[in-house]
């Protein structure tokens, strides 16, 4: 990829498969053109479409005509679009020419490289694709796009981005990434203000690969590009039992010293721009024991999927519930009930102590269960990837009470399963207990009082399909 693209616009245009609608909504611009489940949509006012994001774009006016296939046969459609109209069509798959860009890279800390063997396949392809990270958020490279991306970036400014920059020194950045071929980002990024594209962007800190001074360079140099890049975050390496390439997690006192620095930048950039712009990821407070900040610091910036502000926004809400509990009729019927509370090992004291408090107020014996993640190494700590047989061989034979509640975020999966296929109805039938799904206290407190949907009870035949689409579960990477 060169680094500025040319000017101008390629005429050559590969024809591409169409997107296949799975469901229509009513009152939208897609009814209006009398769309159904099956269809494949082939262009928008005379453009070929290769994703949702074409779709969307072309779709913006006041008169849209959609080209579309059913039953081999072709049709076009048209008809005026009302001001706030939505285009109420849901695709089968976001992307419509391939599954997803794959990476280029082979970063020593990639999760992939490190993945368990004997898996699902989807959890081996490493993807890097611009157009999820458009969609939802995911962290990409910027190393494998073609000039046309380039190109469609500037006319459709897809806007924010969110990009794993590392390093920004190039020397850095190219053995983060394990390719010696990658362009300076800081160019890229370049490219990208100037045609008012905004980015967050994340490092992963590896000891001896991208700390110390490479990390406070690479904060200075993106503070610089404030406000096109908007927030830097700034996250601690995850290294599983199965890494094989040599490198290590940061030590209790490694944390400090990134802590210590990303509060030092902090400092200057609230002083000089007016805001905190670089984020440590809550990892760094937990191990370190050191008090979370407040939600307000994060400016409003929706950085939770990437880490930041979970564990605050959990205490928060736990204030809530103590209010509730204290107001609360039949407070009494909880005295002496059981159940158990699952997490993972860096969660398990927090929860711990909020698990506490919260028998304190209502006179319940919750336990909390830290578990330990054996198929990837005690080293992988988090709660979003507990495998579901490590729940059920560290549960079994344990006195639970009278159910148990699993992070929600176990199951982000389409299919509602953990990252080794196991449902929570799997789990509820290998314990011989109901089990509840849950984010916050409130949560907890709900599936006491039987204002908890995501329930799953050992007896169940399936799981029914309004308790899957009130769990939220996010699309995984469509793989």
């Amino acid at each position: 990829m060169v680094n500025t693209p040319p000017p101008g616009r390629d005429t050559h245009r590969p024809r591409h498969p169409g997107g296949v609608v799975e469901g229509v909504d009513a009152g939208s611009l897609a009814a209006a053109l009398d769309l159904r489940p099956g269809d494949e949509v082939l262009g928008v006012n005379g453009h070929p479409v290769q994703d949702v994001i074409d779709v969307q774009f072309y779709a913006a006016d006041d008169f849209v005509s959609m080209a579309f296939r059913r039953d081999g046969r072709d049709h076009v459609a048209a008809a005026p679009r009302a001001e706030g109209q939505p285009l109420g069509i849901e695709f089968t798959h976001p992307t419509f020419d391939i599954d997803i860009r794959r990476c280029n890279n082979l970063c020593p800390f990639c999760f992939v490289l490190q993945t368990a063997p004997r898996m699902r396949r989807t959890l081996y392809i490493k993807d890097d694709d611009y157009r999820y990270s458009f969609l939802y958020g995911h962290f990409v490279t910027l190393t494998n796009l073609s000039e046309r991306d380039w190109q469609r970036l500037e006319e459709q400014r897809l806007s924010p981005l969110y990009v794993s920059v590392h390093a920004t020194d190039l020397a850095a950045r190219r053995a983060c990434l394990a390719n010696p071929a990658a362009p300076d980002v800081l160019e890229q990024l370049r490219w990208l203000k100037s045609r008012g594209i905004q980015c967050h962007t994340q490092l992963v800190i590896t000891p001896g690969l991208n700390d110390g001074p490479i990390l406070e360079q690479s904060i200075r140099d993106l503070a610089k590009l404030y406000p096109a890049v908007q927030s830097v975050s700034v996250v601690p390496v995850g290294l599983t039992k199965h890494h094989k390439y040599g490198h290590r997690a940061n030590t209790v006192d490694e944390a400090c010293v990134v802590l210590d620095t990303v509060e030092k930048w902090q400092a200057r950039c609230a002083k000089k721009l007016g805001v905190q712009f670089a984020h440590a990821t809550d990892e760094w407070y937990l191990v370190t024991g050191r008090s979370l900040p407040p939600i307000k610091d994060l400016h409003g910036l929706a950085l939770e999927e990437n880490g930041l502000g979970q564990v605050r926004a959990f205490l928060n809400e736990w204030r809530r519930v103590q209010r509730e509990l204290k107001t609360m009729k039949g407070l009494r019927k909880l005295a002496g009930r059981r159940a158990t509370l699952a997490t993972g090992t860096l969660f398990g004291p927090v929860l711990a102590r909020t698990a506490a408090s919260f028998n304190r107020f209502a006179a319940t014996a919750v336990n909390v269960a830290p578990v330990v993640n054996e198929r990837l190494g005690e080293g992988i700590t988090v709660a979003g990837l507990i495998m579901g047989r490590d729940v059920i061989r560290q549960l079994s034979g344990r006195d639970l009470g009278e159910f148990v509640a699993l992070p929600r975020v176990m199951f982000d999966h389409p299919q509602g399963i953990s990252l080794d296929d196991v449902s929570p109805l799997e789990i509820a039938r290998a314990l011989d207990r109901p089990v509840f799904l849950a984010d916050r206290m409130g949560d907890v407190l709900d599936a006491f009082v039987g204002r908890n949907p995501l329930v799953f009870h050992p007896g169940d035949d399936s799981i029914p399909l309004e308790v899957m689409r009130a769990g939220g579960w996010a699309v995984e990477k469509y793989l």
